[in-house]
């Protein structure tokens, strides 16, 4: 048996065998059966839940089934032994001679091989990032890029036709606030003598943006439409024009700007979306009104008044009548307004929109990475898309927590260019974009993250990024050594003299690579695929560190070829997913350490 994913194939096995078994069973009642590494490496190459799963509808024991299922699956010509355990699992162990055999397998593929079908090229739109077009990206921005990115690559390797998404909030009191402080620059480019303050008290909601990063945008405004945008008086003093003269262009003009200057800083991050979507474009365009008017047919908004929020108390809260969507129905705690009072969508209204425009595109799935801050926000957008979509297109939701960003076990200065915090810009200055992107995915996205700028570069095992890189470069020395044997004659070394613990372990490591793509991507954790790879990289390090001791190890020996070839196919193949690893992560592996 050569499969691309022994896992998969062993799978199938293990149903074949549970339907001569129970032949009076469906074939649905399998569809929980799983085959998984052994969380315990002692208890074999895989274990398998089959008997445990269709036990119930089988109305057999699970012990029993166990044993006769274990029986069954010793008797295939790759299984060196099956013995039941626990409560109903089969665990296996495989011959020696089929892990060898996946090595050429995985030559023969290159970095395609762990691409899977799990996906069946079902259409996802992956939206990440989506910040306020109000600043430069920061920190936080950073890692909800990096997740949604590698997610995204990760989809797409399991089988998905993903499409990368940006939402744009251009719409809303946070643009209007964001126009005013670039008018503000603008106005201190034409050579105002009004003081901040003063022009703070002018405005509605005082200056809420003051870094310098808008200054540049001020000086494009002059440059762009001279003082035609304020006024002067007979002493040619510049002064504030009223807005109906300059709010709009000036809104329109620094959203692009900032968005010119995301997608800068983006692909400094190797982020490349596919598709940016304006809120602003899809107000204008009815989205919201049809939005509503599809819900409505559906009986699903009405006039009420909702219960006072918690921790309110009817002295200090006043009830009104308001449009609210019935988001109860589909498992939402409250029922959700969906105008403000001056008749304008709500934030809420607005997302309703954009969700209908991605399942109008026909995407049969969504997936969101959002900042840990909107874990309240999901049950509500999920209502509302298995209201859209009559519950056929589902939602999911990664929520990403804050990183804390240290140096000399300090915390980081704020950027004096974005005024109150540091940017994606500082950061990968710092220490470069492949060690960002490596270390934003070494956490769980859900979990806190500091990043420690003095580990993130320093070369040692405990640095997982140097670790894993190193474990690569290793393996291309070792082949630049050989002369860069081409993998397809690789793959035709004989492996039989691969029997060591340390090579067996290093190839039941590459083997389980496109079941590890499958499970992260279902569970759409892409944290997992920098796990695998330090593990692997262990491995690799594992091996390279016996064959220092003894030398009947090490990788090259002039006096035994045929075990030079085997184990150059062996390195060459560690390297390979090692690279398939990466360019899921969006890392650029390296030749050679410095």
């Amino acid at each position: 048996m050569t499969d691309h994913d022994i896992f998969a194939a062993l799978r199938a096995r293990t149903i074949a065998a549970l339907a001569e078994l129970l032949p009076d069973l469906p074939a649905d009642a399998f569809a929980r059966v799983q085959m998984e590494p052994p969380r315990d490496p002692s208890h074999g190459d895989m274990a398998t839940n089959a008997a445990l799963v269709v036990a119930k509808p089988a109305r057999q024991a699970p012990p029993k089934l166990a044993a006769a299922l274990a029986e069954r699956l010793a008797a295939l010509p790759e299984v060196e032994s099956a013995a039941p355990a626990g409560p109903g699992f089969v665990n296996l162990r495989l011959r020696e001679s089929l892990l060898r055999a996946q090595v050429p397998v995985v030559l023969a593929e290159g970095e395609r091989y762990g691409d899977g079908r799990a996906g069946a090229g079902r259409r996802i739109d992956v939206e990440y990032v989506s910040a306020n077009p109000t600043g430069p990206m920061h920190v936080g921005h950073c890692r909800g890029a990096v997740v949604g990115d590698a997610l995204a690559n990760l989809l797409a390797k399991a089988g998905w036709d993903v499409t990368k998404e940006y939402y744009i909030n251009d719409a809303g009191a946070q643009v209007q606030a964001l126009a005013y402080a670039a008018y503000w620059r603008y106005l201190q480019a034409l050579g105002t003598t009004m003081d901040e303050d003063a022009y703070a008290q002018l405005i509605p909601g005082g200056l809420q943006y003051k870094g310098e990063y808008l200054i540049p945008v001020g000086q494009a405004l002059r440059d762009r439409f001279g003082a035609s945008l304020a006024s002067q008086d007979p002493d040619h003093r510049v002064g504030l024009l009223g807005p109906d003269h300059w709010l709009e262009t000036v809104r329109d003009f620094t959203v692009e700007r900032m968005m010119e200057a995301i997608r800068e800083d983006l692909a400094m991050l190797g982020v490349v979306q596919d598709v940016f979507v304006s809120e602003a474009q899809l107000v204008r365009e009815g989205k919201l009104e049809q939005a509503e008017k599809l819900l409505f047919d559906k009986g699903l908004i009405y006039r009420g008044v909702l219960e006072p929020p918690k921790g309110k108390t009817p002295e200090d809260w006043e009830p009104r009548e308001q449009t609210l969507f019935r988001a109860t129905q589909f498992g939402d705690e409250v029922d959700r307004p969906l105008r403000k009072s001056d008749g304008s969508g709500t934030y809420f209204a607005n997302d309703i929109a954009n969700h209908l425009h991605k399942i109008e595109r026909g995407f049969a799935e969504l997936v969101h990475v959002w900042g840990a801050d909107h874990g309240g926000y999901v049950k509500r957008m999920q209502a509302a898309v298995a209201a859209l979509s009559g519950s056929t297109v589902p939602l999911d939701v990664v929520l990403a927590q804050i990183v804390h960003v240290v140096k000399d076990g300090q915390p980081v200065r704020m950027s004096k260019r974005a005024g109150t915090y540091v940017t994606l810009r500082d950061l990968i200055d710092e220490v470069g974009r492949d060690a960002v992107r490596f270390t934003m995915l070494t956490r769980k996205a859900d979990a806190q993250m500091e990043f420690d700028l003095d580990k993130v570069v320093e070369q040692s095992r405990d640095n997982p990024v140097f670790y894993v890189q190193y474990a690569h470069a290793r393996c291309r020395s070792v082949l630049r050594s050989a002369g860069d044997p081409p993998a397809g004659d690789l793959a035709l070394a004989p492996l039989d003299s691969l029997t060591d613990p340390a090579e067996l372990a290093l190839i039941r490591r590459l083997t389980t690579w496109p079941r590890t793509v499958e499970a992260a991507a279902i569970a759409r954790e892409p944290h997992r695929i920098a796990f695998f790879l330090h593990d692997l990289a262990g491995d690799f390090h594992v091996l390279w560190n016996k064959g220092r001791d003894d030398a009947t190890l090490r990788f090259i020996r002039a006096d035994e070829p045929e075990a030079t070839r085997a184990r150059l196919a062996l390195v060459a193949a560690t390297g390979t997913v090692i690279r398939s690893g990466l360019a899921v992560m969006g890392v650029t592996p390296v030749e050679e350490m410095r």
